[in-house]
């Protein structure tokens, strides 16, 4: 499965894994993958925590590190977060936050502790505040990619990041956007189908992979969206991608941070049981259908409000929901983004018999098609 990527990243197999969790990062990188740690909910101080310990234990293994800068966000334009903080408070409506908190106290879901944490929900969602992200990732020598979730990053931090000799990766749902990634100077984009867990398009990934890798030659492309078995990894390569992008399948692994409860949420759960919704972040996302999702489309409730305006409002539930994801009803509330390929989380595994299962898989189904040629 060897790609030209896996020798500019210095790893043995182009299977890119994206996690909050920083154990799921090294365990990954360590069984030949690349781990890359998802910051837009940290601060700059956690981040620097997450990262410490990170370079503490993944040796000589690499890893990336995704960011979030919108193309298009309410405040666009303020560089001081605090300034910008103030700015945004404005202008929140106090219904919505009414709204939030109605749902949230009506499900039994404790408040949290004032216990001098992070307040405000802008953590990493503007570049503002994801500026500080970037610098800490980039004074890490094992750190070698840095990707933006949404949209082309900024021309001065594609080649921020480039002058440290990284690589610079970005996602997209669409065939225009891949065009001004490959413009901007993004060396690997990231085709994300709409079957994928958190901000997607609405093109499904059989359809996008191969109009995009096409689109943009010879630039690689990394597919992305529902991407849970070695077959699927098979088939995006044969389209021509030059590696594959996974998320979702991480949720529920042993090294995951995710609680009892909401693992075994995402086992409980069909593929039938995601939607897309801007219920949390303000920008259409998939993740487990609830009370939570479906309240905010009732028309006699509040529309949820652009990004980051929307993140503002939910701060607090996203924060408490995972706190006591297993207290009273909070998982019908509860902020579970996940794709489609959930109806395939079934068991907890270890992160190591994912990436075993994986190449296994994709040995198995290439071996299978080699079958079906001919002899010469």
């Amino acid at each position: 499965m060897k790609t030209p990527i896996c020798e500019q990243l210095g790893i043995e197999v182009p299977i890119f894994a994206f996690t909050h969790c920083r154990d799921v990062v090294v365990e990954v990188s360590k069984a030949g993958g690349l781990g890359v740690l998802g910051a837009v909910g940290f601060t700059a101080e956690q981040l620097k925590e997450e990262l410490d310990w990170i370079d503490a234990h993944i040796g000589d293994y690499k890893y990336a590190v995704d960011i979030v800068i919108p193309q298009k966000y309410e405040g666009m334009g303020e560089s001081d977060p605090e300034q910008l903080l103030a700015q945004l408070e404005d202008m929140v409506p106090q219904e919505h936050r009414d709204f939030a908190e109605r749902l949230l106290s009506d499900h039994g879901v404790p408040k949290m502790p004032d216990d001098g944490g992070p307040k405000g929900g802008l953590q990493g969602w503007t570049e503002a505040t994801a500026r500080p992200l970037l610098e800490e990732a980039l004074k890490r020598e094992q750190c070698v990619m840095i990707a933006n979730a949404l949209g082309t990053p900024p021309k001065d931090i594609i080649d921020e990041i480039h002058a440290t000799g990284r690589l610079v990766g970005a996602l997209c749902g669409k065939v225009k956007q891949a065009l001004k990634h490959k413009e901007a100077g993004v060396d690997i984009i990231i085709a994300q189908g709409t079957e994928a867990g958190g901000h997607t398009g609405e093109v499904t990934s059989l359809v996008l992979w191969p109009q995009l890798i096409k689109a943009v030659a010879p630039t690689p492309v990394l597919a992305a969206g529902g991407i849970g078995s070695g077959e699927q990894i098979a088939a995006a390569m044969a389209m021509g991608a030059a590696g594959a992008w996974t998320g979702s399948i991480w949720l529920a692994v042993k090294e995951a941070a995710a609680d009892p409860a909401e693992k075994q949420s995402y086992f409980d759960a069909s593929s039938e049981d995601t939607v897309r919704s801007r219920s949390w972040t303000g920008k259409p996302g998939r993740m487990l259908r609830n009370e939570w999702t479906e309240a905010w489309e009732r028309d006699d409730t509040p529309d949820p409000l652009p990004m980051p305006l929307q993140g503002m409002v939910t701060f607090d539930g996203v924060r408490r929901t995972k706190n006591y994801a297993g207290v009273g009803e909070c998982q019908k509330v509860a902020f579970n983004p996940v794709g489609q390929i959930v109806g395939n989380i079934s068991h907890e595994e270890t992160s190591r018999a994912v990436m075993q299962r994986l190449l296994e898989e994709y040995v198995e189904a290439v071996e299978r098609l080699n079958h079906l040629l001919p002899d010469i």
